[in-house]
């Protein structure tokens, strides 16, 4: 009798070991990064006739090596210290919500104040919806990336001159390609780029910018 009710318990042990402690664990998918691999279908100057297309991918690409080369040059031309692997991983992000809102071209998002702060709210929704998809656990090393703090400030505004930087480069790629339609936005940017207030800036137009009307050979 004891012999059989221990041979019953054991089942019963089993059982309840593979139902309840052997259970595999609950996958939880993240769409995060998935999301951010579509960055490369959203296109760029939606309202321009271009002679090569630009998408966010690439484009967060070149903004994070202009910001961290205007970091490094604020450090070691100007007695500044700045985090430029900061810079550069903020620049890499600084479009990411675009996944979502898509790219609304400049003179649409400045075409009014109500439209102009409507967007940035737009944008912060989307950054957050963003940041929701990454498991929970990962969440706090990304947030200070989609949610600015004040802390960041300079190094955003870092960020927004090399932005403006790339879309020079732009205007210039369009140009020596013989394309007539970025003229008047080259004109505009080259003079808010001679206006900024950042002496990184003015170094970079002197000393690399002139390098962007250059054929390869002559780069070489």
């Amino acid at each position: 009798m004891t012999r059989t009710l221990t041979a019953k318990f054991r089942v019963i042990l089993t059982v309840w070991l593979s139902v309840v402690h052997i259970r595999p664990p609950i996958l939880v998918m993240s769409h995060f990064f998935a999301y951010l691999s579509r960055m490369k279908h959203i296109q760029r100057w939606g309202l321009m006739r271009n002679t090569t297309p630009e998408n966010i991918q690439e484009h967060s690409m070149q903004v994070a090596t202009i910001a961290h080369g205007l970091a490094v040059i604020r450090s070691r031309c100007f007695g500044g210290s700045v985090n430029a692997d900061r810079v550069a991983l903020l620049a890499l992000y600084h479009d990411a919500s675009e996944v979502i809102t898509g790219d609304l071209p400049t003179p649409i998002k400045t075409f009014s104040p109500e439209i102009k702060t409507a967007y940035k709210d737009i944008e912060g929704i989307a950054a957050k919806r963003l940041l929701s998809m990454l498991p929970q656990e990962l969440q706090a090393d990304y947030e200070s990336i989609f949610c600015p703090c004040d802390e960041d400030a300079e190094l955003w505004r870092l960020v927004k001159a090399a932005d403006k930087l790339c879309a020079y480069f732009k205007c210039i790629e369009e140009r020596m390609m013989g394309n007539q339609s970025f003229e008047k936005a080259e004109q505009a940017i080259r003079e808010q780029l001679d206006a900024s207030p950042e002496p990184e800036v003015a170094y970079f137009l002197e000393h690399c910018v002139p390098s962007f009307s250059l054929t390869l050979d002559e780069l070489n």
